[in-house]
């Protein structure tokens, strides 16, 4: 009886296999056209998003929420274990080239250690500055900005971000590729060392280009009485620095209802600051521009601007105050300079910025 059961039994598995050798090669060929579907519809929402986006933005989304929340950590020991020599972080944010750049590699010579760069251009931009350059190879991983608009913020905070990760950086300056230096890096240097306040400027404009560009929207993270307007171009020590990369509090308001004609890249910060430290800021910004000549810009300065005549207009008769005290010295930088001005600046610069 055992062996007719165990015959029996023998004679069913050949019948099973049978039966499961064409059942599983016809869902395994179900499987794979799933998977082949699948694959295509992604392939194609993928090229879908990189053609509207632009072939960096999608993966540069996670990089930068990475990028700021690293950027975020501070410290919580004073002392360092190391010999910490503070430096200022200059960084550019540009279109592309940096005509005035010989301006910058003379102010900069001689004071290795002290300063860092950062420069954000254009994502298209392939710069080609030679390996004894101080720009070389200070390119940041970047993505398109337009003026007016929340992209412009992002690139900011991520030129702060990128300079953060470096722990000697205690000051952050942002200037343009039209930006130059009115003093000496020595000057600069110990001016910003030493002031108590980050420049930022943050002022209550009550007209329809201030107030006027609020939303009710913004509540309850912002109220009317608290919105700001200032100048984009910042100086801000480390703490201010992080306080910018680590916000995810008014970013969202601001990009969803600050749009032109409210531009964001002169409210976000102004105001973002004055609600969180407002006895750190300086309420100025010590970046210096021209609007005697009115409208919506501020002047640009072309080669038969650059006079001895205009430097001394430039540096002197300043007056505003430092570390509450009055003071002649009031603009460490200048705008809007065209690539023109580069040769006579360079020729009065021994004379009038002291380098």
């Amino acid at each position: 009886m055992q062996s007719r059961g165990s015959a029996s039994e023998e004679g069913k598995n050949p019948t099973v296999k049978a039966n499961q050798s064409r059942v599983m090669p016809h869902r395994l060929f179900k499987l794979l056209v799933l998977f082949l579907v699948l694959c295509f519809i992604f392939s194609a929402v993928t090229i879908s998003l990189i053609r509207h986006f632009g072939g960096q933005s999608i993966f540069v989304t996670n990089m930068s929420s990475e990028l700021l929340w690293r950027a975020s950590f501070a410290p919580q020991r004073k002392q360092y274990p190391f010999t910490r020599v503070p430096k200022i972080a200059f960084m550019f944010l540009t279109k592309g080239p940096l005509p005035l750049a010989t301006i910058w590699e003379r102010f900069f010579k001689g004071h290795d250690g002290h300063y860092s760069i950062y420069v954000h251009s254009l994502p298209s931009f392939k710069p080609q500055f030679p390996s004894s350059s101080v720009f070389y190879k200070r390119q940041i991983p970047s993505q398109v900005s337009e003026w007016g608009r929340m992209s412009m913020c992002d690139a900011e905070r991520r030129l702060l971000a990128n300079a953060l990760l470096d722990i000697s950086n205690e000051w952050f300056i942002l200037l343009s590729e039209s930006c130059i230096p009115l003093y000496n890096f020595t000057v600069a240097y110990q001016y910003l060392m030493k002031s108590k306040y980050s420049f930022i400027g943050a002022f209550d404009d009550p007209g329809p280009h201030g107030r006027g560009r609020y939303k009710g929207d913004m509540l309850p993270e912002v109220n009317i009485s608290e919105w700001r307007k200032g100048s984009q171009w910042f100086e801000v020590n480390r703490k201010l620095a992080i306080n910018i990369v680590e916000d995810n509090k008014f970013y969202p308001k601001f990009l969803e209802f600050c749009r032109p004609p409210c531009y964001v890249d002169e409210h976000y910060f102004p105001t973002m600051m004055t609600i969180r430290a407002p006895t750190m800021l300086a309420n100025r910004s010590i970046t210096w521009v021209d609007w005697s000549r009115g409208g919506p810009h501020p002047a640009t300065f072309g080669r038969g601007d650059i006079t001895e005549e205009f430097m001394k207009r430039v540096l002197e008769h300043q007056n505003c105050t430092y570390n509450d005290q009055p003071s002649s010295i009031c603009s460490l930088f200048g705008r809007k300079f065209a690539p023109s001005t580069m040769e006579p600046l360079l020729l009065l610069a021994p004379k009038y910025l002291g380098f």
